[in-house]
């Protein structure tokens, strides 16, 4: 069903026109529904595009379609969680070659050995690992494995529902376009994955003080397209299951306070890929003290590299330094959500719950970032702060989702 048949057809109910006779066609330009039916028509058409996009999508198909894109975006959070397991645990390069299907894993000792003597040739070993054991490499592999395992039963997942919902006609014109986004995003994921790994592979790791790991940047790229391809699953499944609600007047607040929410979404990202950084570069592990940075508010090596611009990617104590300002600034934005949406303002209803999610996530990151930092990097608590990045995204995303219709009514 088009827009402009449903703009005719409200037209017919709701305007007291009894001699104009309504003829939806494709064809029909929208300038000429707005002059035979006024601005109300058009708003009301407007309003209804997502109401559209949902109805096109048969009803027992929105149920499953509906599941299976919270299940992709849950299981997208699932491969954040266990690679940043991977990376707190420095397993990331204990694989040192890739098959886009995957291999069969050792299983004798022969195979280990084999295995292990592999690992051997590379700079890891060679620089940092020269007393691990054999039961100690199995560790490392097996988390390794795990991730990349991970990443391949997510292309499953995603791929075998998805052809058989595309075969049925379950997705609708921009739903079929936002799915295939999604797979390519999957696709080039795998590939990012194991270019990051080459990385810490390559042999420009030559002094005994190296410390061999994969690019910052690389990681940073890794861990980005993962957040874009969870956002895009989360806002579909959102989107099919729980449309957004609507309020009967837009005001100038709203339209402000939607806004901000956009601004905080945004500063989540982006605090999330500082500390990307903060990780690839091992920054976390200078200055272990909050809030002062030893006895210091500005450390003295804030700019030690030459050229300066060098040192908000590569001087571990700029990154750290850059990660809590802009933690601190999305804790006061998503603050600033909270404490406004309880000002009066009018918004859909659940979008009161999205913000007081937001704000409280917030705190609660924030705190996990400060126990991380001056507990010296404890995996368990790292691996929630990466996690907890995640959920204030999610949150973020619910939040701007139920404040999807709060737009100018068209002149």
């Amino acid at each position: 069903m088009s827009v402009i048949c449903l703009a005719s057809r409200v037209c017919r109910a709701a305007l007291p026109l009894r001699n104009v006779k309504v003829t939806p066609s494709r064809n029909v330009p929208l300038q000429n529904v707005r002059s035979c039916f006024g601005r109300t028509s058009v708003t009301l058409a407007a309003e209804s595009v997502q109401k559209v996009i949902v109805d096109e999508i048969p009803e027992a198909g929105r149920k499953y379609v509906g599941r299976w894109l919270f299940g992709c975006s849950g299981m997208v959070f699932g491969a954040v969680v266990i690679g940043g397991l991977t990376r707190l645990t420095e397993s990331g390069l204990s694989m040192t070659d890739w098959h886009l299907f995957g291999k069969k894993p050792p299983l004798t000792q022969a195979e280990w050995e084999k295995e292990f003597a592999q690992y051997k040739e590379f700079p890891e070993y060679k620089l940092k690992n020269m007393d691990m054991s054999l039961n100690e490499f199995k560790f490392i592999w097996w988390m390794e494995y795990g991730h990349r395992q991970w990443g391949r039963l997510i292309g499953t997942v995603f791929l075998l529902p998805a052809s058989y919902f595309w075969y049925k006609g379950w997705f609708s014109k921009m739903l079929k376009k936002r799915v295939f986004a999604c797979g390519v995003l999957i696709g080039c994921q795998g590939l990012l994955g194991w270019y990051m790994v080459k990385s810490g592979l390559e042999d420009r790791f030559t002094e005994p003080s190296d410390v061999p790991r994969v690019s910052q940047y690389r990681l940073m790229s890794h861990l980005g397209m993962a957040f874009i391809l969870y956002s895009l699953f989360l806002w579909n499944a959102l989107g099919v299951v729980y449309p957004a609600q609507k309020v009967k007047q837009v005001t100038a607040q709203a339209m402000k306070f939607r806004r901000l929410a956009h601004i905080t979404k945004g500063w989540v990202f982006l605090t999330a890929m500082s500390g990307a950084l903060v990780a690839g570069l091992d920054a976390g592990l200078v200055y272990n003290s909050f809030p002062k940075f030893a006895d210091r508010w500005i450390p003295s090596d804030l700019l030690a590299f030459s050229p300066t611009l060098r040192n908000f990617t590569e001087n571990p104590t700029t990154v750290q330094f850059d990660h809590r300002i802009l933690g601190t600034t999305s804790l006061a934005l998503a603050s600033a959500v909270y404490l406004w949406s309880r000002r009066g303002v009018k918004l859909p209803p659940r979008a009161y719950t999205a913000a007081a999610a937001l704000g409280g996530m917030a705190w609660m990151q924030v705190g996990l970032g400060i126990s991380t930092l001056i507990l010296y990097v404890p995996t368990a608590i790292a691996a929630m702060h990466q996690s907890g990045s995640l959920l204030t995204l999610s949150f973020a995303i619910w939040l701007t989702h139920e404040l999807k219709h709060l737009k100018k009514i068209p002149k």
